[in-house]
C-alpha cells in the first residue's frame, strides 16, 4: 500500500483505535520543527486567522501559503493519524514535504520527470519537481511567474534530467533504466532517449523499434513493440507506452 500526504498508512488496529487530532497537537507539532524547518529555509508559523480560527503560515523563498489549523487537524483524524506527539509531528512533517515548491526553487534545483497530465491517467507529460524528502515535489508557477520564466525554469530543468547518474538492467528482452540517486525520477532519463538505445546497443539489445513502457515514479523498461504492449497488459499501475521517435512531441503537465 502507497503512503499518504500524512506518511505512511497505520495498520489495521490503528485505525479501529482512531483518535481525535486537536489545534493543540498540531500547534506543538510546529513547535518541535520550527527549528529543523528553518534550517531548510522554510519559516513556520502560526498567525491569526480574522475569525476563521489560527493559521498554519508557511514562508519559503518567497512563496507564501497559509492552512487552517483546524481543517488540517480535521484531514489528519480522518486519516487515521495517531494524536500523540511522535504520530502528529511525523504527519505533520510529511504534509510539510508536499508544500508548494517556490518559483525560485524550481529553476534553481528543479528538474523534469514523466508525469499524468490527465486524472484518468492516459497522457504523459513533462513536469518539472523537486527532490524533497524522499519525494519529488511538483512545481506549479505561482501567478507571479512570467511566461519567459517559466520557459527558462523548464529548459534548466531538461538540462539537470540530461545529466543524472543512469544505470540498466538487462532481463531477457527488456531493458530496466533507473536514477539511482533519485528515487522516483527514473523517467528523467527520457530527455536523451537516443543515449539510453546507444548504450543498450552496447551491451548486446539492439531494438528495430524501440517502445518504452513508462510508469511515472517507476523505472522505465525499455523493448520491442510486441514486448512493451504485453508488459503494459499485464500491468497492476497505471502506465503507457510510448515509441522513442515520439518522446520529443511530448508537452508539459
Amino acid at each position: 500500500m502507497s503512503g499518504t500526504v500524512f506518511g505512511a498508512p497505520t495498520g489495521l488496529l490503528q485505525r479501529l483505535r482512531r483518535t481525535e487530532v486537536g489545534v493543540t497537537d498540531l500547534r506543538e507539532a510546529v513547535a518541535g520543527l520550527q527549528d529543523a524547518a528553518a534550517g531548510s529555509g522554510l519559516r513556520l508559523g502560526i498567525v491569526d486567522g480574522a475569525g476563521r480560527g489560527p493559521l498554519l503560515d508557511l514562508q519559503e523563498a518567497g512563496r507564501r501559503t497559509r492552512v487552517n489549523l483546524a481543517e488540517l487537524a480535521v484531514e489528519m483524524t480522518r486519516a487515521a493519524v495517531p494524536a500523540t506527539p511522535e504520530g502528529v509531528t511525523a504527519a505533520l512533517g510529511a504534509w510539510l514535504a508536499h508544500r508548494p515548491v517556490p518559483d525560485s526553487v524550481a529553476a534553481s534545483v528543479g528538474f523534469a520527470v514523466l508525469d499524468w497530465t490527465d486524472p484518468r491517467a492516459c497522457v504523459l507529460g513533462w513536469r518539472v519537481v523537486v527532490a524533497r524528502e524522499g519525494l519529488l515535489a511538483p512545481w506549479r508557477p505561482s501567478r507571479e511567474a512570467t511566461l519567459p520564466a517559466v520557459h527558462r525554469t523548464r529548459s534548466s530543468a531538461l538540462g539537470r534530467s540530461a545529466v543524472l547518474e543512469s544505470a540498466v538492467r538487462l532481463v531477457g528482452p527488456v531493458a530496466l533504466w533507473t536514477v539511482p540517486g533519485v528515487q522516483g525520477g527514473d523517467t528523467a532519463l527520457l530527455v536523451e532517449p537516443e543515449r539510453m538505445l546507444a548504450e543498450m546497443a552496447a551491451q548486446g539489445l539492439r531494438l528495430r523499434e524501440a517502445h518504452l513502457v513508462v510508469t511515472p515514479g517507476r523505472p522505465v523498461a525499455c523493448a520491442e513493440t510486441g514486448v512493451a504492449r504485453r508488459l503494459v497488459a499485464e500491468a497492476t499501475e497505471a502506465c503507457a507506452t510510448v515509441p522513442w521517435r515520439e518522446l520529443p512531441d511530448l508537452g508539459w503537465a
